[in-house]
């Protein structure tokens, strides 16, 4: 019998180990509190140590989940692992994952829909469960952004208070170059344990997603791909086009118009309203942007949940973060109607209701 809806059984998640806030930043280009603050609402956010990796992050996560959950890893029989910042070109992480929680042989999917990755990767989980494939998936995302920084380890020595020594005032001045992005970005892993529910009142009700490539250069790494043979080299580096290339404006405008639409069509989609959601949980990029989509939809501040001041972005485990954060204080309760909405690049938006 095909289940109602799949439900939550378990939620957890974790962040780097290093706290990097913006004065750190302030040591190593030309930045200040006051500047990230005004553009990006971030105070702070969170960096891995040295060697710790995106599937490491995703483990730590997910045994927060399965914990919750009080499922145990032999448990699960399907993962799905959303992430852009993967540990290898390939393979990804899916089965990285598998294997250091010791999991048996079952299928692990990677997604790549960047800041919409939990958004789509739900939508996956959900249709895996009602289709009667798993009884019990385990959906992470996790991103390790640090690894997009330009910087020195003298730089990174110095942000996370291992070192007092400076950096050259040439380092300074190129790291300048990229502060309106490296300013933004932080690690951290968030996961969910899944199942099937045939209570017709809880679960996953319904999703809208969209993509248009037709603006993908305005948020892309114009780096590493095979668009180049070979797909990396030494110029790439020099200029460091594996940092995001990003054009705010456009992204901005995307996001403030794109999010709140896909609310609504998803409320229509399932015959609510949004006066009917209890909380909003959108992907934690900018606060600015979710401030206009909260005027948008004229949600009040205590229906409308945020957090990017205290990790930054870190795509596809905002949600989940957040999400986790909402559910075990108290902030969303059995029987309330939430929202996932997110727009990230490629561009992909979308998003999400779910009864608690």
């Amino acid at each position: 019998m095909t289940p109602a809806f799949t439900r939550v059984l378990g939620s957890g998640f974790v962040t780097g180990e290093h706290c990097i806030k913006n004065d750190a930043l302030s040591k190593i280009c030309e930045t200040s509190d006051e500047w990230i603050r005004e553009r990006t609402g971030i105070e702070q956010r969170y960096f891995v140590e040295e060697g710790t990796t995106t599937s490491d992050l995703g483990v730590r996560a997910a045994r927060k989940a399965l914990e919750d959950a009080k499922v145990s890893a032999d448990e699960i029989d399907y993962i799905v692992f959303a992430t852009m910042t993967p540990d290898y070109y390939f393979p990804g992480c899916g089965s990285l994952l598998q294997t250091k929680l010791g999991i048996a042989n079952v299928p692990a999917l990677d997604i790549r829909q960047q800041c919409s990755g939990f958004i789509y990767g739900l939508q996956v989980c959900d249709a895996l469960i009602r289709a009667g494939i798993s009884k019990r998936l385990l959906f992470v995302g996790a991103e390790i952004h640090s690894g997009f920084m330009p910087w020195s380890k003298k730089a990174f020595d110095l942000i996370t208070g291992k070192s007092q020594e400076a950096i050259t005032p040439e380092e300074h001045a190129r790291n300048t170059q990229f502060r309106d992005r490296t300013s933004l970005f932080g690690d951290a892993g968030g996961a969910l344990v899944l199942g099937p529910t045939d209570d017709p009142e809880r679960g996953l009700l319904g999703f809208v997603l969209h993509s248009d490539g037709s603006k993908a250069e305005s948020l892309y790494v114009p780096a590493a791909g095979f668009a180049y043979r070979p797909y990396v080299n030494q110029g790439q580096v020099d200029e460091a086009r594996y940092v995001p290339s990003m054009d705010g404006r456009t992204v901005f405008k995307m996001a403030v118009s794109k999010m709140p639409e896909a609310v609504n069509e998803v409320c229509q989609k399932v015959g609510a309203t949004v006066d009917d959601i209890r909380m909003l949980i959108a992907h934690q990029a900018n606060l600015r942007i979710n401030e206009a989509v909260q005027k948008s939809l004229k949600l009040p501040d205590e229906r409308v949940y945020n957090n990017i001041q205290r990790y930054g972005n870190t795509t596809a485990a905002t949600i989940p973060i957040a999400y986790d954060e909402c559910r075990k204080s108290g902030k969303v309760k059995a029987g309330d109607l939430v929202c996932f909405v997110g727009l990230g690049a490629g561009f992909h938006w979308g998003a999400a209701l779910m009864r608690e």
